[in-house]
């Protein structure tokens, strides 16, 4: 599956979310992705909540068209405090 088809999976499927998909580095299989999740549905969530919350949204996908995930999440206060450092 392509990066920006992921990106658009989790757009659509979780709310108010910014996704950026990309091959995973050091990889030399494509179904290898990294992905960065932005969204206010995260707030209060532990990580694993996090994480799982995207796995839900990529639903089949996470069985059938990706291999391995990389998942970094963050809500929105979180992404612009990297942004200061």
């Amino acid at each position: 599956m392509e990066p920006a088809a992921v990106e658009d999976v989790i757009e659509s499927n979780l709310e108010d979310s910014e996704a950026t998909v990309t091959h995973a580095r050091d990889e030399h299989d494509d179904d290898h992705l990294a992905a960065t999740v932005v969204s206010p549905v995260f707030d209060g969530l532990s990580l694993v909540q996090q994480h799982e919350r995207v796995y839900d949204a990529l639903g089949d996908h996470m069985t059938t068209d990706i291999h391995a995930l990389e998942l970094s999440t963050y809500t929105p206060e979180e992404y612009a405090d990297l942004d200061e450092q």
